[in-house]
């Protein structure tokens, strides 16, 4: 359970309390519900990881996009993972390595699973020099917000060692996970099939 989750909960528990002391024990039934939500978003189970140096899944949700895409360091794939409300929010590092820039922009609030979101949002973009494992280049992480998600939370920062599968971040209430990776990266999903964070293999260098 991530820490905000606990508080968030015990809020919520004060005002059913409060809730059914003036009015009787149906007022507290929104406040017992949002409190049955709020624990279930902020969940955050241990997950085994596959074996091998292999990409995983940054965060749980659906694949909404895959495609490729110019870079100033060369083409590469941009995976796009949508997640909503009822989604595990915690997200991991793809890849094992040390983060060597984080770069947060402010922006709008679409819609996560539409196209625009991945450059109009607003969201914390994290580049993970992976060459211990992977010799092919860099991995860039885009943590962005959704309609409903207003708080990104990054529990890293620059300079940073990153264990493949390690909580790295949290997107409040509804949000957007784009990876962009090297074109020379296989990868072994695709659009529509269902992730989860650390333990859903989704490419190999």
């Amino acid at each position: 359970m991530v820490r905000d989750g606990i508080y968030y909960a015990i809020a919520l528990l004060g005002l059913s309390g409060f809730a059914v002391y003036w009015g009787g024990w149906m007022w507290g039934v929104p406040a017992w519900l949002l409190t049955a939500f709020v624990l279930n978003f902020f969940r955050d189970p241990e997950r085994p990881l596959p074996p091998g140096n292999g990409v995983v899944s940054p965060a749980d949700g659906k694949v909404v996009d895959v495609r490729q895409f110019e870079s100033p360091s060369g083409r590469r794939w941009k995976i796009s993972i949508f997640l909503n409300v009822f989604d595990v929010h915690v997200n991991r590092s793809p890849v094992a390595g040390r983060i060597t820039e984080q770069v947060y922009r402010r922006g709008k609030f679409l819609v996560a699973s539409v196209p625009e979101a991945s450059t109009e949002n607003e969201q914390n973009a994290i580049t993970i020099d992976a060459s211990a494992t992977a010799p092919r280049g860099h991995v860039v992480m885009k943590q962005i917000a959704g309609l409903v998600a207003r708080r990104i939370v990054p529990y890293k920062k620059v300079g940073d060692t990153v264990a493949r599968g390690e909580r790295i971040g949290l997107i409040k209430f509804g949000s957007r996970v784009d990876l962009e990776l090297p074109a020379s990266y296989k990868l072994l999903i695709k659009v529509g099939d269902r992730v989860k964070a650390a333990a859903s293999l989704i490419a190999e260098p």
